[in-house]
């Protein structure tokens, strides 16, 4: 069993096929670009005796992808328009509750893989007015990486993530300062972490 501590930085990709949704619905709207940001959470996990190859792990972890202020083109019946966006602040907390882990020990090395279910929680908050919507999605979460066994039960690892979801941000109110869209939310994420081995 182990227990480590992960910090990284999470590259988004564009929020993508997004569409209005509620009293927007039938709108259409280009990506949605997305900034970089910090992620930090936690992870927990078991390597089976009988076989040693095999593991489970839970995780999670938080990042702030905020919306950046852009001109994104809107669409309905045909016609088409460009409209500049403000920034909005956005985090998303993602909880693996079992990722399906495979390794392979060389020594003091280790690399792995992992694959499994994600629930995203996400909000959307408008700054200037303080408004916000969330949206909660079951997504991919994959996973990795190499581990070095600094001692037996000591280790440092660093690995690639992968996340996806689909994100549906409902109207946070008549005025719509935010919300109002629903779409595809993908990253890749670069993590470096410490671990402690039971």
């Amino acid at each position: 069993m182990y227990v480590a501590g992960q910090v990284g930085v999470s590259i988004p990709n564009s929020f993508s096929n997004v569409e209005g949704v509620d009293s927007l619905a039938g709108l259409g709207v280009s990506d949605l670009r997305l900034q970089n940001s910090v992620i930090y959470g936690a992870k927990l996990g078991y390597y089976f005796d009988s076989m040693k190859w095999l593991g489970v792990e839970t995780e999670v972890f938080n990042s702030t992808p905020h919306l950046k202020q852009q001109d994104v083109t809107l669409s309905a019946g045909g016609a088409s328009a460009t409209v500049n966006l403000p920034g909005q602040y956005v985090r998303v907390l993602n909880w693996a509750p079992i990722n399906i882990v495979v390794r392979y020990q060389m020594g003091q090395f280790e690399p792995y893989a992992g694959v499994g279910m994600g629930v995203f929680f996400a909000n959307l908050k408008d700054g200037a007015s303080g408004e916000s919507s969330s949206s909660t999605a079951v997504g991919l979460n994959t996973q990795l990486g190499l581990r070095y066994l600094v001692t037996k039960n000591l280790s440092v690892f660093g690995e690639w993530k992968y996340n996806r979801a689909s994100f549906n941000f409902s109207e946070s109110s008549p005025t719509q300062a935010t919300g109002g869209f629903k779409g595809d939310y993908s990253a890749n994420i670069l993590a470096f972490g410490v671990g402690y081995h039971f």
